[in-house]
């Protein structure tokens, strides 16, 4: 099992912590880990894009002239597609783009990805996140105390209103619940910091 340092919000050291193997000692596993991320971004997706085909605009019911002796190319309807106005050729319609992936191949990669973090030294532990009041200078004070330079997503054991309204407006500060974590999240930003209460939840679920 891995011993890591646990920080309060001022960056100081205040004890350590042992991490289960089954959660943060697991092999890496690069292929499972991509799939869980084009999985996540593909059920993101709404499909709801619509344009209309050359049968769905309105018009078009007459020839426009007669098919010989004018000189000009045979047309026959207006709502062709070369036509302004006209309909889209392969016009794209609302789809699924969902994505299926069974349970135990997430819970593989969530794992993998949590401990490659560990290993590349990518994740912190803090022992709780607490805010006095809703002020992004609480929440920006916090990232500077662990001297955070890149993209950072802060996974709490439970929603605290109060940090997210703090932290909201910090581009590279994410804040998320212990529910919502997933491989996409972890991969996505640079370092990944979480609450001993989350780490508890964590390994309960998935030790």
């Amino acid at each position: 099992m891995a011993n890591v340092k646990v920080y309060n919000m001022k960056g100081e050291e205040v004890g350590a912590l042992e991490l289960s193997d089954a959660v943060f000692g697991a092999e890496y596993n690069e292929p499972l880990i991509h799939q869980a991320v084009v999985t996540y971004l593909a059920n993101q997706r709404q499909g709801t894009k619509s344009t209309l085909t050359r049968t769905e605009v309105r018009g078009g019911g007459a020839k426009p002239w007669r098919q010989k002796g004018t000189g000009r190319a045979r047309q026959g309807s207006i709502r062709a597609p070369q036509w302004t106005k006209g309909g889209v050729v392969f016009a794209p319609k609302p789809r699924d783009f969902r994505k299926k992936m069974n349970s135990t191949a997430k819970r593989g990669a969530l794992v993998s990805a949590l401990s490659k973090k560990l290993a590349d030294g990518e994740l912190l532990v803090v022992d709780e996140i607490t805010v006095s009041a809703p002020k992004t200078k609480e929440m920006a004070a916090f990232r500077k105390a662990l001297k955070l330079t890149g993209k950072a997503v802060v996974v709490m054991d439970e929603n605290k209103p109060d940090v997210i309204l703090a932290a909201r407006n910090l581009e590279a500060l994410k804040t998320i619940s212990v529910a919502e974590i997933n491989t996409y999240e972890i991969v996505k930003n640079a370092v990944v910091i979480l609450t001993k209460g989350s780490v508890q939840k964590l390994e309960e679920v998935y030790a």
